[in-house]
């Protein structure tokens, strides 16, 4: 600890003080305060610091705090009266201070790779009053580097890729080690790169830490894979400096430096003659050390035996050479093929020509095995030609088929009956001759497809097929005719020598040289008045006239014959009517009409004032039909009673009566008389109730007018023609003589009303129902009474 005087340096200059421990410091000189008689003002006065030391080791590992160093004021008399305070970075946490004495001591091991320097501040005030004899001052505490720490290599464990065959000092990679040390303080971070494992092979730069390999012409084949160990060391290398160590995975990359090799030179291969032609027949192959690309072999035929027979491909995946069939084998040709086959490598490196060639060559040699195969046609196909109507029998032609292997088995022939499924055709199965079976129409068939099939006698499983065309011929059997049915017309201005209409004619025949037709008229050297027949010499004729004045007054159909004959061996001929009609044209021949309607042309009626008439005609009938109709209609209609009838005692309502049969369901005196009083009161269709029926007096019944009346009506209704067909309702208003009820005429009526019960309604069953309903509503006797008599007829 040395103690500098700074009393007489200005306090207001900044200080540099560089201790023993070259420890750098900045000092800036504060303003103090004086003590002059209690005075409150401050004043410039000398000041001097006494630095001891500024610096701390790092990892210090011993048991009492580290000493740091030392402060004091020339204002310190040693009477304790002033007081050192410390803050800052680490104050009273990782350094302290003796307020006394000054001393700053490190109360814990520090470690400059985690903080390199400390900034504090330092002051000395009045232990009394606690007021600061001197402004705050900064200062800086460093730690002290020790070799701590050992070089990394932080991208570790590496690979890397040289090509094989390299020349010494082929750049490999670069690998760089990092060390935590201070490099600015002594050897801590100072690194020497040395190789400790991979020697011979490859070697590094102690410097740079660039590997390099250090062996020629290293072979992939031989060892492919290096694994180098490479160290890192500190202090320069020297002795006690620390050190780290990384591994390199060194791979040499394949180049061509070899040629593909057959593994024999010789290759025997067997393949049946039966073979069919592309398919593989053996597989050779030459071997290359190389890898990837480097080993692609290409395979090549050399000229020679065997080269039109046999190809040869690479496999993309194993590198083997696939011999393929060219053409089709032949034992009895030919046992054996010798050839050779040359492997080359496809992607060469000119570096390595001086290796040699790179290429090899084998021989292949091919035995060609005995197959026993079907019988073999003389033809690929056949075609035959027949007449129609040829008769049955008649031979066509034949095919002819034979075993080719050693054997030489007889064959035998058969027709495919798929092909031939109505049987048109026969075969002889030992001569192989193909005849008719059936008449042949060209018209119907004009081409048959058979297919005859050949069998080995000894191994009738071997059969082969062929095609047969057989071409129905045409013959001379129909006799030709007009090509259509023409509409042939002349104008009644037409003029001698005319052409009105051009024929042709068609034949169902096919002749070999195509169609030849000529047209004449039947009677040769006859002369006609009318028509003639001009063969234009084209297949084609012309109608012509022979005089002018057409009518049709006078005749307006003509038909003139036409006879056809073909060009065949065996000449047909036909005879064709043609129908000519008589019309009228306009000047320049366009035709106007032909319909018979033309006749009334004179009177002034035209084509559209005849069709008016009709039209007029047809309304007419249709209103006299419908106007009879609804008369007749009217006729039958039945006389019914509306609902608006202005007697109100009669009720309608829709429930349907017995009929004719119902005679016992009520009393005909209720008829009569609608006050009567009926003692026994019995229905079929509903059991009576008794002790509910009233008491009436007993009317008369000798009502014969009624009796006769009711009887009258019915027979003219069911006499009457007009009636309808089904059931009808008749009703009638009829007042009889003596009623009970008395007269019903308005003039005559009682004035007095008398009560009647309806209650009795209700025993004649459901059908009265709604009667009852109707009448059990009045509570009041009603003035005037009615007779209604209603009588329901079923026809």
């Amino acid at each position: 600890g040395q103690t500098l005087d700074l009393s007489s340096i200005p306090t207001d200059f900044t200080l540099q003080l560089v201790s023993l421990g070259a420890l750098d410091l900045f000092q800036t000189g504060p303003l103090a305060a004086g003590r002059n008689g209690g005075s409150r003002g401050f004043q410039r006065v000398k000041r001097g610091w006494v630095w001891n030391q500024f610096f701390v080791l790092e990892e210090y590992m011993g048991s009492d705090p580290q000493y740091v160093g030392k402060l004091h004021t020339d204002l310190d008399k040693g009477d304790s009266a002033v007081k050192y305070t410390l803050s800052g970075d680490g104050a009273g946490t990782i350094f302290t201070i003796d307020q006394i004495t000054g001393d700053i001591h490190a109360l814990r091991s520090l470690d400059r790779e985690v903080k390199p320097y400390y900034t504090l501040r330092a002051q000395a005030v009045d232990i009394e009053t606690n007021r600061p004899l001197e402004p705050e001052s900064e200062f800086v505490i460093k730690v002290q580097d020790i070799n701590d720490n050992e070089p990394k290599f932080l991208e570790g464990p590496y690979t890397a890729s040289v090509p094989e065959m390299s020349p010494v000092g082929t750049y490999v990679m670069k690998v760089t080690a990092t060390d935590a040390d201070d490099p600015t303080y002594g050897n801590s971070a100072r690194v020497v790169y040395s190789i400790l494992h991979g020697q011979p092979y490859f070697s590094v730069d102690p410097k740079t830490g660039v590997i390099r390999t250090a062996l020629p012409n290293m072979d992939r084949e031989m060892k492919e894979l290096y694994q180098v160990l490479i160290q890192a060391k500190d202090m320069g290398g020297q002795l006690g400096g620390l050190a780290g160590t990384t591994t390199i995975n060194i791979t040499l990359s394949d180049v061509n430096d070899n040629p593909p090799r057959f593994s024999k030179s010789i290759f025997h291969l067997r393949v049946p003659e039966s073979s069919a032609v592309g398919s593989a027949v053996g597989r050779i192959k030459a071997h290359d050390l190389d890898i990837g690309k480097n080993a692609e072999v290409e395979y090549n035929i050399v000229p020679g035996d065997g080269g039109a027979m046999f190809d040869i491909t690479t496999n993309e995946h194993n590198q083997e050479g696939i011999i393929m069939l060219k053409k089709p084998l032949d034992y009895e040709t030919k046992k054996a093929y010798t050839f050779k086959v040359e492997a080359s490598n496809a992607h060469l490196d000119p570096r390595f020509h001086n290796f040699g060639p790179f290429k090899d060559t084998a021989t292949v040699k091919i035995n060609v095995l005995d197959v026993d195969e079907p019988p073999v046609f003389s033809k690929p196909s056949y075609a035959m030609d027949v007449y129609e109507d040829t008769p049955q029998g008649t031979i066509i032609g034949a095919v002819t088929a034979q075993d080719l292997d050693a054997g030489n088995s007889p064959v035998r022939y058969s027709i495919d009956w798929k092909s031939d499924l109505d049987s048109f055709f026969d075969i002889d199965p030992v001569r192989g001759t193909i005849s008719t079976n059936e008449l042949l129409d060209r018209e119907s068939i004009a081409q048959h497809n058979i297919s005859v099939v050949a069998t080995k006698v000894n191994n009738p499983v071997l059969t082969s097929k062929v095609a047969v065309t057989v071409h129905v011929l045409d013959i001379n059997e129909f006799p030709p005719e007009l090509a259509m049915p023409y509409e042939t017309y002349v104008c009644e201005s037409a003029k001698v020598g005319q052409v009105i209409q051009v024929i042709s004619a068609r034949d169902q025949d096919l002749p070999q040289a195509g169609q030849k037709f000529s047209f004449k008229y039947p009677q040769e050297g006859v002369k006609t008045k009318n028509f003639t027949i001009r063969d234009f010499g084209n297949n084609t004729a012309g109608v012509m006239t022979l005089r002018v004045g057409f009518k049709r007054r006078s005749q307006e159909i003509y038909h003139l014959p036409v006879v056809i004959e073909d060009g065949g061996l065996q000449t047909l001929s036909s005879t064709g009517t043609l129908t000519i009609r008589v019309c009228g044209c306009d000047t320049d021949g366009s035709l106007l009409t032909c319909s018979a309607e033309a006749i009334f042309l004179p009177v002034g009626l035209s084509t559209g004032a005849l069709i008016a008439i009709l039209v007029c005609i047809v309304i007419l009938l249709v209103i006299v039909v419908l106007y009879v109709g609804v008369r007749r209609q009217k006729k039958k209609e039945t006389l019914m009673t509306s609902k608006e009838d202005i007697r109100d005692n009669v009720i309608h309502y829709d429930d349907e009566g017995g009929g004719e049969e119902d005679t016992h369901a009520f009393d005909m005196g209720t008829l009569r008389n609608p006050k009567v009083i009926k003692e026994n009161m019995f229905r079929r269709d509903v059991k009576p109730e008794l002790g509910l029926c009233p008491r009436r007096p007993v009317a008369s019944q000798n009502s014969a007018d009624i009796s006769n009346f009711i009887s009258l009506r019915l027979q003219e209704h069911e006499g009457d023609t007009s009636a309808p067909p089904y059931d009808s309702l008749a009703t009638y208003a009829y007042e009889g003589e003596g009623s009970v009820a008395e007269s019903l005429s308005s003039i005559e009526s009682v004035k007095g009303e008398t009560e009647e019960d309806y209650d009795y309604l209700n025993e004649w069953g459901p059908r009265f129902k709604t009667l009852a309903g109707i009448f059990g509503e009045r509570s009041e006797s009603q003035s005037d009474v009615t007779s209604s008599i209603t009588t329901e007829n079923k026809h």
